[in-house]
């Protein structure tokens, strides 16, 4: 486990790094240390903006020759987004490293994660968060795949699509409650009666039984989250929608 005092050097050899390098005309801290909430299990998230014209993959290559060369990485990966490029980095130490690359006329906080450390920040628009129709739409998808799935003996896409329905009423709540929706970062400040009643949608077996009981759990849940965005649709749907109600055991399912 890397501690904090490693962590803290390597991002200042990345800002040495970046302010000798003509390429990059300004920096950033973003993720938890850019908006002031770091602990010791923060990786390191930084972001820098490139001069216009200059390749953002060839700067992060010829950086990546040297956290290789100076921090024996283990492995590294990357995220295009427009026209920037993440690329993460695993050290031997556990620390992941977080660079975004990006295009000098698009470097500036979309979020409330970003705080500039040198150079010229300019505005930017924000990412909007997912629609309320897109995630209801989704949640009525994972529902009657999911079910569809697990009739057809498919166990583990049925999985897959009960812990999908999951996560997206999760992100409706989100929405609905003002909380970030990203990647269940505002999920823990969400209220119990929403999170327990999810909680009963985690699968515990592949088994054809605790499957519908989880996919009865996660639709309930749906249903009720539904019910608070719009009352009406979700009378439509739920009686659409797979239930929790106990049918006969099957003894036939199998992997197809």
């Amino acid at each position: 486990m890397f501690t904090k005092e490693e962590r803290d050097q390597v991002r200042n050899r990345l800002i040495d790094l970046a302010r000798s390098d003509p390429r990059v005309v300004a920096g950033a801290l973003t993720g938890s240390s850019g908006r002031g909430a770091e602990d010791e299990w923060s990786d390191i998230d930084i972001a820098f903006g490139i001069t216009e014209g200059i390749s953002v993959e060839t700067v992060l290559d010829d950086w990546t020759e040297v956290l290789t060369r100076e921090q024996g990485v283990l492995h590294y990966w990357d995220l295009p987004f427009r026209s920037s490029l993440y690329r993460v980095f695993l050290l031997p130490s556990g620390l992941e490293i977080d660079i975004a690359a990006v295009p000098q006329q698009e470097f500036g906080p979309r979020g409330p994660s970003f705080r500039t450390l040198f150079g010229t920040a300019r505005p930017q628009q924000a990412d909007p968060p997912p629609s309320s129709r897109f995630l209801i739409g989704l949640g009525w998808h994972h529902a009657l795949h999911a079910r569809s799935y697990m009739e057809r003996g498919k166990s583990w896409g049925a999985e897959h699509w009960i812990s999908a329905l999951r996560d997206h009423t999760l992100e409706l709540a989100c929405l609905r409650l003002g909380e970030e929706t990203a990647h269940a970062r505002g999920a823990h400040r969400l209220p119990k009666d929403v999170t327990e009643s999810l909680a009963e949608s985690l699968v515990r077996s592949l088994d054809y039984t605790e499957l519908r009981r989880a996919l009865g759990a996660a639709t309930a849940a749906y249903i009720t989250e539904l019910e608070a965005w719009d009352p009406d649709l979700a009378a439509r749907l739920k009686p659409l929608l797979p239930s929790a109600a106990p049918q006969q055991p099957r003894t036939d399912i199998r992997n197809k």
